[in-house]
């Protein structure tokens, strides 16, 4: 048995995992999903949010697993596991990239976007800003176009209330990570190919730039949390 630690990407919170918990379960895995600081239900305020803050949450959830784990970043969630494992690399078994930002050091969710616009599927009219400039959202439609291409229509109007604002804070911060100690974790990522939120050529030019062992592929948009559970989780299963 192995214990999953899930993480969220922008917008999203443990919810997202609600079928993978299970299908992990009935594999024979524990899973453990949670919100980041101002996500989900959690309510620390947006002024408040930032990468450290993802990284000490992570790092205090996997520490306290008791036992090394697969820390599981999804989209956004991939900066923020990076940052957890330069703090606690010795409660980690692997890290595992879902369709997610994958950082060197120094880089940001801003940097791997770059400039070009086949790095950048969305604009800012896909989005909402709020009136402090410490925050963004999607607009519905955006984000199931961007999101949900695959995903039934019962989850999707499970998540569209529940997305909440994403600190700009967290996209701009630029990571820190060491050879000593992000760097003696393995990693693997798996790479959605329909997904219109982090291009497939995104997310194959950041593993030709940080190679990870192996490499997935799965036939599904930005969320098979949602729009195959079942293959996700017989996916991540299979990196034990």
């Amino acid at each position: 048995m192995a214990t999953f630690v899930l993480v969220h990407g922008a917008f999203h919170g443990a919810w997202c995992w609600v079928k993978v918990v299970p299908a992990l379960a009935s594999r024979g895995h524990r899973a453990v999903a949670f919100d980041l600081p101002g996500q989900g239900d959690d309510r620390t305020p947006i002024a408040a949010c930032s990468l450290d803050g993802n990284a000490r949450r992570i790092a205090e959830v996997v520490a306290g697993a008791g036992e090394a784990v697969v820390l599981v970043g999804h989209s956004l969630g991939g900066i923020s596991i990076a940052a957890a494992a330069e703090l606690a690399p010795e409660w980690l078994a692997r890290l595992v990239f879902l369709t997610a930002f994958l950082p060197r050091d120094g880089d940001s969710i801003a940097s791997l976007y770059g400039p070009e616009a086949i790095r950048r599927p969305s604009g800012p009219s896909d989005y909402q800003r709020s009136a402090d400039g410490l925050s963004y959202w999607p607009k519905p439609e955006a984000v199931v176009r961007l999101c949900y291409n695959g995903t039934p229509e019962a989850e999707i109007a499970y998540a569209l209330p529940r997305l909440r604002p994403q600190p700009f804070a967290v996209q701009k911060a630029a990571v820190r990570l060491s050879a000593e100690r992000y760097g003696r974790v393995p990693r693997a990522y798996v790479e959605c190919l329909d997904d219109n939120a982090v291009s497939l050529d995104l997310q194959r030019d950041m593993v030709a730039k940080s190679p990870c062992e192996p490499v997935v592929s799965l036939p599904t948009d930005h969320s098979p949390f949602f729009s195959a559970p079942a293959l996700l989780a017989e996916t991540l299963a299979a990196l034990v």
